[in-house]
Parts: C-alpha cells; structure tokens; sequence
C-alpha cells in the first residue's frame, strides 16, 4: 500500500493557521467536518526540542515543574522540589512521649500523652512559630489516635490504667465527648480531615496482655464502624492520609517494616520502609505523600527519617534528635512537624521539616 500524503505546507497562514480554502488537499467527507470554517484553528504544538525554553538567564519567578535551558550557562534546569531538612521550632510547653498530634506544620495540635510520671489531659496549638495551651481533653490519657485540623479534630482510644474506647471530638475551642470505638486499643495512628471524617487502625488491645490487632474503624461525626482489616497486626506503627486515602507503616510486634495503603475500601500491602521501626511518628494528606521520623531503638532513640513518594521509601535527612513516641504531622513529604517524644526520658523539643521549591541544574547521573 503506497504512502497517503496531506500536504499542508503551503497553507498555513500568519499565526500558524490553516487556510480553508484549499489546506485540504484530500477528500473528506461533508458530514465529517465539524465547522465548516477552519479559520480559528491554533497553530499546530511546537515540537518536543521546541518545548523546553531557551533563555539566556533563569526566570526571576518560575513556577513548580518549570523546565528550561540556560543559554548562558549552557545547562538545563527545573523549578522543583529540593532536598529536604529538618530546622528547630517553638517548644512544647508540656515536655510529653506517648501522645498523637494532628493538623499541619503551621496549624497543628499537640494532644494529652505523658510526661514521664502521670498521664495529662493537656492540649496545645502550635502556630508555625509557639505552641499555645488551650482547653484540656476531658479524659487525661497516653497513646490516643489523633485526626482532623486545629479547628476541627477527634481523638480516640488510648491508656489509663487499661486500654480504653473513648472519644472526644474537638470544634476549635472545646471537647467534647462522644461515641466511643468498638474496640478499645491504644497505640494506633488515626487519619482524617476533620471531627466527621477520620479512621483508626491497628493498636494493642482491649485489655493489658492481647496481642496486636488488624481492627479498622470509620467515624462519620457520629458513630464508629468497623471496615475491612489491615492484613498485618501491629501497634505502635505509623499512620497518615484521610478516610479514603491512607497509609500505615511500621510497628511491632517484631519492629516490622510491612507498609499498606488504604483506598477507601481495603488495605493493600506496598513496599516496606527501608528501615523497619515501632513507635515513632508520620505525616501526609493522602496515601501518595508521606514522610516517617524518629524510631524506638533501645538504647537510644533514633532520628531515621525515610520520605514516601506514593511508590517507594527513600531514605532522608535525619531528624536532628533522635527520638521516640513523639507527635508528628504535615501535610505531605515536603512539609511536616515533629515534637516531643522520648530522650531521657523526655522532651519538648520541636523540629519543622521543608522540603523547598528551588531551581535545579539537571545533570546525567
């Protein structure tokens, strides 16, 4: 079958248009055309060489994911994510371990724990800049799951002098008792956007002595309901995302480094974190951006920090004190919040994690 040509190349016209007229140089049929007129037809895309820009100096505000060549320097270059590090931030009021936090890295909470002698009720707001005391949880407790915002959360479970149900949900000024699990546990992430969207997986429960367990429940603002099971027990992991996309990673009983990934509907295993760990902590929105820090590895507290890509763990910049069962959250791998937790025996201490925008020569490796 011979070679069908449509030539065109003489019918283009100022801006890259076709003329109508005669630019087709083969039958089509009537019915085929959607507008008899083709005169607002855009220049046809450049060409790949074409699509990378040519300038003689970077752009002075390039945008996320811009790529172009340097003409100066002779490089090509990419407005994108940077390597990422761990920065000192406001410190706790209340030095605690064993707690959960929720929220972001400028917008966060810090809620009950232990301070090394006595379960607290304490909660405090972190600003990006100061943490600040406001009204207390009902129930003072350690080892809770926490999810939602600084203006919207809930937290659940936890450990008095035995695992317990309760559940207290947060509107931005108070708490307020409600339904509890089904399941009394502790040692659990939670995940969610708000005190009507959230769930909570794992943990080590009911009562002193049972073994980990798979247990996963929904909140919807009023009741707790059970939903399909992790396929690996644990307590003491790490968790982050929301009610439809979420992650866990991590935990006991034998340090494992098992990481699933939630859908909405059911848990899938997905790669492990390169280094398994139990209590420490995590943050991320959804299940494609995560970041794990910090680590329980007697006889010192560890600083491992791996980030999440939505395939694969990559190791990362170390937190810059190792430490465990201490709070964490952040919005993606790129911006998270670490605090408090165990080291000797406890801490105040806050980290913020960026991982910047910043333009990069790109270079054959």
């Amino acid at each position: 079958m011979g070679t069908i040509k449509q030539n065109r190349a003489n019918n283009i016209v100022t801006g890259g248009k076709i003329d109508a007229t005669d630019g087709l140089n083969n039958n089509v049929p009537a019915a085929n055309i959607a507008n008899a007129s083709l005169t607002n037809v855009t220049a046809y895309p450049p060409s790949a060489g074409a699509g990378v820009s040519q300038l003689a100096s970077d752009p002075p505000s390039p945008t996320e994911g811009q790529m172009w060549y340097n003409t100066t320097t002779n490089t090509l270059k990419q407005y994108a994510l940077g390597a990422g590090s761990w920065a000192t931030g406001g410190s706790l009021n209340t030095a605690r371990l064993a707690f959960s936090g929720t929220g972001t890295q400028t917008a966060a909470l810090a809620i009950a724990g232990y301070t090394g002698t006595v379960n607290i009720a304490n909660v405090e707001n972190y600003d990006g800049t100061s943490w600040t005391e406001v009204n207390d949880l009902n129930s003072g407790r350690r080892e809770t799951a926490s999810a939602g915002s600084s203006t919207s959360a809930i937290t659940a479970g936890g450990y008095t002098t035995t695992q317990v149900a309760l559940a207290e949900s947060w509107n931005g000024t108070s708490w307020t008792e409600v339904s509890d699990l089904n399941t009394a546990r502790r040692t659990m992430p939670g995940a969610g956007a708000s005190n009507t969207s959230a769930l909570v997986f794992g943990g080590f429960g009911p009562s002193p002595g049972t073994p980990e367990n798979t247990v996963t429940e929904s909140w919807n603002g009023s009741s707790w309901t059970e939903v399909s099971d992790l396929n690996t027990a644990r307590q003491a992991q790490a968790g982050n995302g929301s009610q439809t996309s979420a992650l866990t990673y991590g935990g006991n009983p034998t340090t494992i480094a098992n990481t699933e990934s939630w859908n909405g509907t059911s848990w899938t295993e997905v790669n492990d974190l390169n280094t398994g760990r139990n209590n420490f902590s995590g943050a991320g929105n959804d299940n494609t951006s995560a970041l794990a820090f910090g680590a329980e590895s007697p006889p010192s507290a560890k600083a491992f920090t791996e980030s999440w890509n939505g395939v694969s763990w990559v190791e990362t910049s170390d937190l810059n004190t190792g430490r465990a069962k201490l709070g964490g959250d952040g919005a993606s791998n790129s911006s998270a919040l670490a605090f408090g937790g165990e080291i000797s025996p406890v801490t105040s201490a806050t980290e913020e994690w960026t991982k910047a925008v910043a333009i990069q020569t790109i270079t054959a490796s």
